[in-house]
């Protein structure tokens, strides 16, 4: 009952006191923002027919579907061509500014409107990287994915530091974002736009703007460190709840996808994947299609590893080893997915949502090379770093040594 109790307790106390997977949480916020800037940029000219005025899915069309099913889009408040401008280019802004890791909270809400707003208005434009989209912008609003590799992270790093030095550090970047959004937020509920269809949403949006004025309020009001300690661990719940759930998504996903194959008679045959190679919507290399097909041993064995992937990968979690190398097998599988069938798109979002379960180390090194790099780069722009002083030991004048900047 001792080892029990303590185990409990250790468990609890890593839940509450830290915000679990920071390296995770970031690099999935990284990819799914990239996926779908990426995406709205690329379909930037044909932005109206997709989900604007110019499109087959008229707006009535789209206004009779969301007034049956309740899904949330702020395309749906207006048919003007003005409106549907501002939330696309919202969508590609939030996008962005959350990609930086720029006020990342906000910005998590702003990207899942974008998101929400342009899928909704045309649902029959998307595939299966859209639906995973389309949840994990929901789930990326609890956590706290900026914490590393963010602009948050290098302000409150140099807050800290200011800080140290007794100097008085004061955002007004944040009070006064959250003081427009707000006043926006309030006009449209107003307005009565937000009280229509599914109230999920709605609530999800006020929630997180009222939080987010108690966390200031406390934080800049409380004279003791209770309070701001309450917050935080509430913080880290939410966090950690939202990425547990990020990964029983991508499980999920696996395992649904694995169980389903296994019931297709073209996969328990192993040619199923001989088709899809063989369809011109999905053959922008087509002699890399049939190169790739020609062998009928590497469709079998293809086929099969395939379901065999999927359907072994959430059992695998209770093995590191098999988890990491089955893990880079699927990336590995949806790299090839986006050059031969041409699906970009679905393949980076899967690639994020799979990046959820990449170990710390590795992503602590790959950020420690991308650093390194980067400095590198900033070296050579910006020529030698100027070489250090020396002076006489008798108290001559100052020389310098080697080559200045």
């Amino acid at each position: 009952m001792n080892r029990f109790a303590l185990a409990l307790s250790t468990a609890i106390a890593r839940i509450t006191e830290s915000a679990l997977g920071p390296y995770q949480s970031a690099v999935v916020r990284i990819g799914f923002s990239a996926t779908w800037l990426l995406f709205l940029l690329r379909e930037l000219p044909h932005r109206q027919e997709l989900y604007g005025p110019d499109g087959p899915w008229s707006w009535d069309l789209a206004e009779q579907l969301i007034a049956g099913n309740g899904a949330f889009t702020a395309l749906i408040w207006s048919d003007s061509r003005i409106w549907f401008e501002s939330v696309y280019g919202l969508a590609v802004l939030s996008s962005f500014l959350l990609l930086l890791g720029w006020r990342t909270r906000t910005m998590s809400v702003l990207f899942m409107v974008g998101v929400l707003s342009l899928q909704n208005r045309s649902i029959f434009m998307g595939d299966g990287g859209d639906n995973v989209l389309h949840l994990m912008c929901v789930y990326l609003v609890f956590t706290r994915c900026g914490q590393v590799w963010s602009l948050d992270a290098r302000r409150a790093r140099r807050e800290n530091e200011a800080r140290a030095r007794g100097e008085r550090v004061v955002d007004r970047v944040g009070p006064a974002l959250w003081i427009v959004l707000g006043l926006m937020l309030i006009a449209v509920t107003g307005a009565g736009r937000l009280l229509e269809g599914d109230p999920v949403i709605p609530a999800l949006l006020w929630a997180v703007w009222l939080g987010l004025g108690v966390w200031w309020t406390v934080g800049r009001l409380a004279r003791t460190d209770q309070p701001r300690i309450l917050l935080d661990v509430i913080g880290n719940i939410v966090h950690n709840g939202g990425l547990l759930v990020i990964m029983a998504e991508a499980c999920l996903i696996y395992a649904t996808a694995g169980w389903y194959k296994i019931q297709g008679t073209r996969w328990q045959d192993g040619t199923a994947v001989y088709y899809p190679l063989h369809l011109d919507y999905f053959s922008p290399w087509p002699a890399l299609a049939d190169a790739l097909s020609s062998s009928a041993t590497m469709v079998l064995l293809v086929t099969y590893g395939t379901v065999v992937v999927q359907v072994a990968f959430p059992f695998t979690l209770f093995n590191r080893r098999v988890k990491n190398v089955l893990l880079a097998l699927m990336m590995t599988e949806h790299a090839v997915i986006a050059v031969v069938l041409g699906l970009p798109f679905f393949s980076l979002a899967m690639i994020a949502a799979d990046a959820v379960f990449l170990p710390t180390p590795f992503l602590r090194r790959m950020g420690g090379r991308v650093s390194r790099a980067r400095e590198r780069l900033t070296a050579r722009r910006d020529g030698p770093a100027p070489v250090p002083r020396t002076r006489d030991p008798e108290g001559a004048e100052e020389t310098h040594v080697g080559f200045t900047a």
